[in-house]
């Protein structure tokens, strides 16, 4: 089974820089994508053999979330269950018989940490949703998590340390989320790799000097180690400011 998640960053201009074209060659099981900028009715997508589950915020032009999955679903949930975080279309759950699949985007805690503790009562209800899932049947779930974990997950670690995204409260939870039962898929399979990213500020000319961050993530609950093949993070596919990253992994749907 191959699963790709994107940061797209606006899905109508993604879709003029080739969206399409990386969704069809993917082939994947499942495409999700997140940051789609959205309303419902703004946008119609023609992709034979996929349905879509769409999670549009209700700011208009923010946040936003959809997956497109060749695999019919028995149920499917928007957000997670609570008011006050479920109004930025952040969180699509697919059940299956075998296990849960996740897409999330998770809020930035924005220039001078100014959303940092939203984003603490954040963490704590996905994290708690998460093992809510994980009690009854494994979790993969992926998306742009908005932290770099280790200090080999982005390119100046020491001038970033107080930064959104690379606190020591959002790697902080990061952790807790790892020590609650689940597996960053990439560093299971690249432990000790540098180098490799998936976000790039717009300015500066940071992709081409590649001073990026990792904070696109498939992550699954540690009863699937045995069942993954391979992490990737397509790197060379353009866009965004993001590129896709993929799991591959052995589960019947």
């Amino acid at each position: 089974m191959k699963c790709i998640s994107w940061n797209v960053n606006g899905l109508r201009a993604c879709m003029q820089k080739g969206f399409m074209d990386v969704l069809q060659d993917s082939d994947a099981d499942f495409f999700c994508i997140q940051e789609s900028k959205l309303q419902e009715g703004q946008i119609e997508l023609d992709i034979p053999g996929y349905e879509q589950y769409w999670n549009y915020a209700e700011k208009k032009g923010y946040s936003g979330t959809a997956v497109f999955t060749k695999h019919h679903p028995d149920h499917v949930f928007y957000g997670i269950g609570i008011e006050e975080h479920d109004h930025e279309g952040r969180v699509i759950t697919l059940e299956y018989p075998q296990f849960y699949f996740v897409t999330v985007y998770t809020p930035n805690s924005q220039n001078e940490l100014a959303r940092l503790p939203y984003r603490m009562q954040w963490e704590d209800a996905f994290l708690g949703w998460l093992k809510n899932l994980d009690r009854s049947k494994p979790v993969i779930f992926c998306g742009d998590l908005n932290v770099a974990h280790t200090e080999i997950d982005l390119k100046n670690p020491k001038t970033n340390r107080k930064n959104a995204g690379f606190t020591d409260e959002e790697r902080a939870k990061f952790s807790a989320l790892l020590d609650a039962g689940f597996i960053d898929t990439w560093r299971y399979f690249e432990p000790d790799t540098e180098g490799i990213y998936s976000w790039w500020s717009y300015r500066f000319h940071a992709r081409e000097k590649n001073a990026g961050w990792r904070i696109d993530y498939f992550v699954v609950s540690e009863r699937l180690e045995n069942k993954l093949l391979g992490a990737k993070i397509h790197t060379g596919i353009f866009g965004s400011d993001h590129c896709p990253v993929e799991l591959d992994i052995d589960l019947p749907v």
